[in-house]
């Protein structure tokens, strides 16, 4: 019986199909459509707030138990990750527009000094980011990628979640209306 030998050529194509599909398929898995209109990993809205608490970027520690009764908004960030970079300022900016927001970062699988400096460069406080150098705490959070950000109201359930950089008018949706009138 002669064998047909099969050119590694027009293996490549069937293959790179077969590749685009499962990374299609699992994305499509992964994502949701907010009614903010930006993409979501499945939502942990409604559940508590996993843990955070640990050592600051400025030596200090943060409890985000002792923040209950305020609406906090966690981002996860990196030095490194430059959509991170761009964001950052919005988030501080949020802050300082709504007085009964708190901002809490998880600084992870970074360089402290890396992170303390851009801290410095967009006005923001480093007693409020908990470093995370093997990732531990974002895992907790089930983070997908940096950044994620997610809101949780002040009885400590997270009522929205956003992968990857957040759109400007999706912060202000998910907050306003945690916070009290006035």
């Amino acid at each position: 019986m002669e064998r047909t030998r099969v050119s590694p050529r027009r293996l490549l194509l069937p293959v790179a199909l077969v590749v685009a599909l499962l990374a299609g398929g699992t994305w499509l898995l992964l994502r949701d459509e907010s009614a903010a209109g930006g993409p979501v990993a499945p939502s942990p809205a409604g559940r508590p707030a996993p843990a955070l608490a640990g050592r600051t970027l400025d030596g200090g520690s943060l409890d985000l138990a002792d923040l209950r009764g305020s609406v906090v908004v966690v981002s996860v960030w990196a030095a490194w990750c430059a959509p991170c970079r761009e964001e950052l300022p919005a988030l501080v900016a949020a802050r300082r527009a709504h007085a009964g927001l708190r901002l809490v970062g998880i600084d992870t699988r970074d360089g402290e000094r890396q992170a303390r400096e851009l801290l410095a460069q967009v006005g923001g406080d480093p007693g409020s980011s908990v470093v995370d150098p093997d990732g531990t705490l974002a895992t907790a959070w089930e983070v997908a990628g940096v950044p994620e950000t997610f809101v949780v109201d002040g009885a400590g359930t997270v009522r929205a979640r956003h992968l990857g950089p957040m759109p400007a008018d999706w912060l202000e949706d998910a907050v306003a209306p945690l916070l009290p009138a006035g």
